[in-house]
């Protein structure tokens, strides 16, 4: 850990000051924007392995500017909130970040999420690149060495958090895993309230891997116990 560069959007100056004292004692190097449209920028003429991304700025919010990133950009993104109602965090989930941290946040903990996101990214983008890597069921192609998944040849774009998931699940097929089981074994934490969370992951996945398909329905619901991938698809 240490060389990933970090990428820290917000209009707190304090916050900007308080994280960039936690970020050099732990050697990371770290870009900061305001708003989001410089944001964007940043990332066009740099490289960024992790962003953090308040959600309330002007010119360009956080929501807003995640979206935009989520068209092109798959690495990890941790929004920021004042608001901490559950349709608040749904919303950032819903749009493409992997986590979401309440203001007041403690920088210890923030910086233990950070290096979280950074670890699980750097192991599914990096490996051997062989058909051994490769998770098949019916015309679903999961590549756990390059991080890509595609359906019918199509590649599908999915954030660090969703593609765990849907290799969870993969690996695991015909066996239904509860959502406290896919949340433990995803965010590596304990599971408290966190439902909605896995719902609203879930729920993207299957936007994005089960779009204009007429029947085949990769993600199974078990109502009451949890989500399942068949094993009973056509494999190869």
């Amino acid at each position: 850990m240490g060389k990933e560069t970090i990428l820290l959007v917000d209009d707190e100056k304090e916050i900007i000051k308080l994280m960039e004292i936690y970020f050099k004692n732990e050697g990371f190097p770290l870009l900061k924007a305001s708003n989001g449209l410089e944001a964007l920028a940043l990332l066009q003429q740099n490289e960024v392995d992790l962003i953090i991304l308040d959600v309330m700025m002007p010119h360009m919010d956080g929501l807003e500017a995640c979206m935009k990133i989520r068209e092109t950009n798959n690495i990890p993104i941790i929004m920021l909130s004042a608001k901490s109602q559950d349709i608040d965090k749904i919303s950032g989930l819903s749009i493409g970040a992997d986590d979401y941290v309440t203001k007041p946040f403690n920088p210890l903990v923030l910086m233990a999420r950070v290096k979280s996101h950074l670890r699980r990214f750097k192991q599914f983008n990096t490996g051997p690149k062989s058909s051994e890597n490769e998770i098949v069921i019916d015309d679903l192609v999961i590549n756990i060495a390059t991080h890509t998944v595609t359906v019918d040849q199509q590649e599908i774009k999915l954030t660090p958090r969703e593609f765990a998931i849907l290799k969870l699940l993969a690996v695991n097929r015909g066996i239904v895993l509860s959502m406290e089981k896919i949340y433990q074994e995803v965010w590596n934490e304990p599971f408290m309230e966190s439902k909605n969370t896995v719902m609203v992951h879930i729920r993207k996945i299957r936007e994005k891997i089960e779009r204009d398909r007429e029947t085949t329905q990769f993600i199974k619901t078990v109502w009451g116990i949890g989500y399942k991938i068949e094993s009973s698809l056509t494999e190869r």
